[in-house]
């Protein structure tokens, strides 16, 4: 079981920002910005290469709710960066799809 399994099934605190029947999203607790959420689906995708065409509407969704939440939390207008790591090379850490909601400060890239 991941660490954002435990999340959803409350094994594990968080601080949720968000959450519905299908995705729960919460601030990350080694923060690469001033805003740093982590958006989830609760169903065990592990990354989005590995999701299938059955996942097209809910990977969709998590961007939606991604730019809710940006909005929600006043850095839509100055800008944020969406990320999802896949696999070791890309620096995925926990093997359950996420998307990182970074903003509040300006962004560089290549990230580093």
């Amino acid at each position: 079981m991941t660490i954002f399994q435990k999340i959803i099934s409350r094994e594990t605190p968080a601080d949720i920002v968000y959450e519905d029947d299908e995705i729960l999203a919460f601030r990350d607790i080694a923060p690469q910005a001033p805003t740093h959420i982590v958006i989830i689906p609760k169903t065990q995708i592990r990354s989005v290469a590995a999701a299938g065409p059955k996942d097209a509407v809910l990977l969709g969704r998590l961007m939606l709710v991604a730019a809710e939440i940006a909005r929600d939390l006043g850095i839509d207008e100055s800008g944020y960066r969406l990320v999802t790591n896949i696999n070791r090379h890309g620096g995925q850490s926990v093997m359950h799809l996420h998307i990182h909601l970074l903003g509040g400060r300006q962004l560089s890239w290549p990230p580093g």
